[in-house]
């Protein structure tokens, strides 16, 4: 089994930051992408930004030049830094990760979500 445990979300003020932490363990062999997926009220869920094994990055296009992905692959752990953050942000968060197991499987894992509010 693979868990992934998030952690950092909180209510904020616009403009405020915050950093998200995601933390995969269990059988892991390897990691092609990690990310996080966001869903908002009303609203599908959608990929906010994700990184592979080879260092592609991509990002939602209403987050691009504010929220920055990064990644320890010793510690299979991805961040994301949230910054000059607005109403619109406000969603549950949840990491994502595709991974291949040490039993030869390859799946799709999701954390528990944590929440960001961004409220005056």
């Amino acid at each position: 089994q693979v868990q992934l445990v998030e952690s950092g979300g909180g209510l904020v003020h616009p403009g405020g930051s915050l950093r998200l932490s995601c933390a995969a363990s269990g059988s892991i062999s390897t990691i092609y992408v990690m990310g996080w997926y966001r869903r908002a009220p009303r609203k599908q869920r959608e990929l906010v930004a994700t990184v592979t094994s080879s260092d592609t990055i991509n990002y939602l296009d209403s987050v691009k030049g504010r929220f920055t992905i990064s990644r320890d692959n010793a510690k299979n752990t991805v961040y994301l830094q949230m910054n000059s953050l607005k109403p619109e942000d406000t969603a549950a968060y949840y990491c994502y990760a595709d991974c291949y197991t040490t039993r030869g499987r390859r799946d799709d894992y999701w954390g528990q979500g944590t929440q960001v509010t961004v409220s005056s």
